[in-house]
């Protein structure tokens, strides 16, 4: 059997942890640059308000005191996610994190009662511990599990945990499950089978193996249809770790000067080296595109995108970052006002299965590179997200108070909370 444990509306419940005279009313957490809604809280979500709403339009529509409104703070909810994580480690060994806000834990053979006992005291310990309110899925296989969790967190009467174990409540499920809500379908082929007249989950496991072969002669779409009539075919280590890994954002304004847009790139690029390493992986591909805000049609247009080949896989930041900057140079063009910028990182492998390269970096810088990066992550998780970073990744103008202005502080979060868990500046102060 194996579980799934959801954060509910990870983002907005990290919010609410400390500031508790929020719950029962209208949150919502917006994009980097404050851009658009991003997570909504249930309240948010009965006034009407759709993901991917832009902000200023939203503004427009309800008073300010009617929704509360925070900016992104990534380094708040991965503070407090990892503490869930943590309480899931102690209460299920075999686990393995799937996203920020999910968890998938494998689980004993124990009867119908004791898990489903088992998943309500995780809930409780997890909300005591940390404050944050999570559903928990039980089932035969991963896909069903991520159904059982949807009528977790939908329905009151789950207490908290939904468990499919027999096949009257797999088919119950699955009449009420609309085909497009599906992990492994979505968006991407809920349209083709609408079209076909499959309309829930059930329509699409009810059919043969050779229809559903012949109809998309694809692996992912024939491993959810098998996991749905409680095939378990779908291995952990195909999930536990990204395949690509992409940081990009839109700029609060246009970049017309190559230094400006480096800081940028040089700061994705980080970002993307710092999240190989917690996965424990390196790559041997960095990609990086630049473009233009393609509305402003009174303005020229530009798009690019270039990778490179590493001679040696790494997770190295300083080794990344040169990549990534190298190929910025190269594409960069005088005269445009760029928007966007992303840093994409391919031909991802587990860090021990590294094999070095006689044209790369020989073993000794490659180890100096290792401890740098090391005592970096561990100096920014006691003290707070960018409080190290590398000399290209800033300005080098001086901001108020004599310190170096980093990106991070330029882009806008004008609603952003703070960290009251990882900064020793934000601690809160008890009267």
């Amino acid at each position: 059997m194996y579980a799934i444990i959801d954060c509910d509306n990870c983002y907005v419940s990290c919010e609410r942890v400390f500031r508790p005279d929020l719950n029962g009313k209208p949150v919502v957490v917006l994009s980097n640059n404050d851009g658009c809604v991003v997570a909504r809280s249930n309240e948010a979500k009965s006034l009407g308000i759709k993901p991917g709403t832009p902000y200023f339009k939203m503004a427009r529509q309800f008073k300010e005191d009617e929704i509360a409104v925070f900016s992104s703070n990534y380094e708040l909810y991965g503070d407090l996610t990892a503490r869930v994580v943590e309480i899931i480690r102690q209460e299920a060994p075999r686990y393995f994190r799937y996203s920020i806000d999910e968890c998938f834990v494998m689980l004993d053979n124990s009867s119908s009662t004791d898990l489903k006992s088992w998943g309500e005291r995780l809930y409780k310990r997890i909300r005591k511990s940390v404050g944050m309110p999570v559903s928990v899925g039980i089932a035969p296989t991963k896909t069903l599990a991520k159904v059982a969790s949807h009528f977790a967190k939908k329905y009151p009467g789950y207490n908290h945990c939904c468990m499919i174990d027999n096949e009257e409540r797999r088919v119950k499920a699955l009449k009420l499950f609309n085909i497009k809500d599906v992990w492994g379908i979505g968006r991407r082929y809920s349209a083709k089978l609408e079209t076909l007249g499959i309309a829930t989950a059930f329509d699409f496991a009810s059919k043969s193996k050779d229809w559903v072969n012949s109809t998309f002669r694809n692996v992912v779409a024939f491993r959810t249809w098998a996991e749905l009539n409680g095939e378990d075919c779908i291995a952990d280590e195909t999930m536990a770790a990204k395949k690509s890994i992409c940081t990009s954002r839109s700029f609060s304004g246009q970049v017309k000067d190559l230094e400006t847009l480096g800081i940028y790139v040089s700061n994705y690029a980080a970002k993307c080296a710092e999240k190989l390493r917690r996965q424990g992986s390196v790559a041997s591909v960095v990609g990086v595109f630049i473009q233009t805000n393609r509305f402003r049609e009174d303005l020229p247009q530009d798009w690019q995108f270039l990778e490179h080949t590493l001679p040696t896989a790494t997770d190295s930041s300083i080794l990344i970052v040169q990549a990534a900057s190298a190929l910025l140079k190269r594409m960069f063009k005088e005269g445009y006002q760029y928007k966007k910028a992303g840093v994409i990182l391919n031909g991802i492998t587990p860090s021990e299965s590294v094999q070095l390269n006689i044209f790369g970096s020989d073993p000794e810088t490659l180890k100096r590179l290792k401890a740098i990066d090391t005592a970096i992550d561990r100096i920014n998780k006691l003290n707070g997200s960018e409080t190290v970073f590398l000399g290209a990744q800033q300005f080098a103008g001086k901001s108020d108070g004599g310190k170096s202005e980093v990106l991070a502080e330029t882009m806008r979060h004008e609603f952003r909370s703070k960290n009251p868990t990882t900064r020793w500046s934000d601690i809160i102060r008890l009267k």
